[in-house]
């Protein structure tokens, strides 16, 4: 059937049994597909060069005008003339366009270092987080678009925005470890970050611990906070009961209301990360030998190490323990109200900050409290290296100036 393919003539085009075609009566190879469905699709026909027949799809009927439809394969027409296979040309680009996909950053990210990253790296989901987070953007970049002025005028714009330097250079790094694994796995050939510079920061910044005053402040806005729970308890049952509901377990001749109080507890006595409090296990406290045993699939430093429990970090978990009567070796220490492993405690960390005016102390800084309190006693600097599982004495020599008298002693030496 040939006729002029308009606006018109398609309207009173009716799909029969089989599927049958239209060409346009003026525009040589320009024609239309009817679908028995009523589906109705634009195609442009032509030979190659080898004379091979061969179409290229233009659009259906409903997302593209018959006169739009018909300037695409007036342009197609004159490509074909000058000798271009549209078609192989089509497929092609689509094959480059898939290809370039391929090698960009999120391809490379989503599908190769994923799987990697959760599989081998305890903070695995954390530095995908950051990446997303920071990054998503150059997610269609190539990895080899990725340049160190790129890199460089992204920290200028954190900088201003008030990231600090510290936070920009872990950030950085998680990118730079994501093409690193891209060149040792041949999907890059050379590294476009190798000679990009970390910001300088402070190799020795403030240490944050608590003073005497702000420690008992802690520890009182927690008395506080755990009573008014369980007298929250109390008045909730009350509740209940008037209404003849069953009324919870009563709080009130537990030692801890909740996680919190001991969970700072046996922080600030034990110098455990937040990450390794989180999965520590009851099969990880001995109380017969009063240690604790971090374990070195939760260990940053990939390394097992035991840690002496203070007397107040034994009667907190003894306690603890006891309210949990039953509890498996296999299960955590530190459970949110699912029973399941917590992944912030931010909410009710700043809320008591808050209510023991405590400011500019995070909850990481308990691990310092501890290193400096033990500084401070006058504990050798590789001890305290060994109980904070630092992979390298620098770290830990951020320490060294809260024991003055070691450096008065040896300026002594001299008379």
């Amino acid at each position: 059937m040939r006729q002029k393919l308009t606006t018109t003539s398609i309207k009173q085009v009716s799909p029969t049994e089989k599927p049958f075609e239209i060409v346009d009566s003026e525009l040589r190879g320009f024609l239309l597909r009817v679908q028995p469905t009523g589906r109705m699709t634009f195609y442009f026909s032509y030979r190659n060069e080898a004379g091979k027949k061969a179409r290229i799809k233009i659009g259906t009927v409903g997302n593209i005008s018959p006169q739009q439809a018909r300037d695409q394969a007036t342009a197609l027409a004159g490509q074909v003339s000058t000798g271009v296979d549209v078609q192989a040309e089509k497929k092609h680009k689509k094959a480059v366009s898939e290809l370039e996909k391929q090698s960009s950053l999120g391809h490379f990210i989503e599908n190769q270092y994923k799987p990697w990253a959760l599989s081998n790296r305890k903070s695995g989901q954390s530095t995908l987080d950051a990446l997303h987070r920071h990054f998503k953007d150059w997610s269609t970049l190539q990895m080899d678009e990725i340049s160190p002025y790129l890199v460089e005028q992204w920290r200028t714009r954190q900088l201003k925005a008030g990231m600090q330097p510290s936070t920009v250079n872990r950030n950085v790094a998680c990118l730079k470890g994501v093409l690193s694994k891209a060149l040792e796995w041949d999907s890059l050939e050379h590294h476009p970050l190798e000679k990009l510079k970390p910001l300088k920061i402070d190799s020795s910044p403030k240490v944050r611990f608590l003073t005497s005053s702000e420690e008992q402040s802690l520890s009182l806005a927690l008395r506080k906070r755990d009573n008014e729970l369980k007298l929250a308890r109390e008045r909730g049952n009350q509740f209940r009961e008037k209404r003849g509901y069953e009324p919870l377990p009563s709080l009130m001749e537990l030692d801890f209301a909740d996680y919190l109080e001991p969970m700072v507890i046996v922080s600030l006595k034990t110098g455990m990360r937040r990450g390794e409090v989180f999965d520590l296990l009851w099969s990880d406290i001995n109380f017969e030998t009063e240690t604790v045993t971090i374990r070195a699939e939760i260990s940053k430093s990939n390394k097992t190490r035991h840690i002496p429990l203070s007397p107040i970090a034994l009667d907190t978990l003894k306690k603890w323990k006891q309210q949990q009567p039953g509890s498996p070796d296999s299960t955590r220490v530190f459970t949110n109200s699912k029973g399941e492993r917590f992944d912030n405690t931010n909410k009710a960390w700043r809320a008591i900050l808050k209510d023991a005016g405590i400011s500019d102390f995070r909850w990481h800084d308990m691990r310092h409290d501890f290193a400096s309190k033990l500084v401070m006693k006058g504990v050798p600097l590789n001890t305290v290296r060994e109980l904070c599982g630092h992979s390298d004495m620098n770290t830990t020599l951020r320490y060294a100036h809260l024991a003055p008298e070691h450096k008065a002693e040896a300026i002594a030496l001299l008379g």
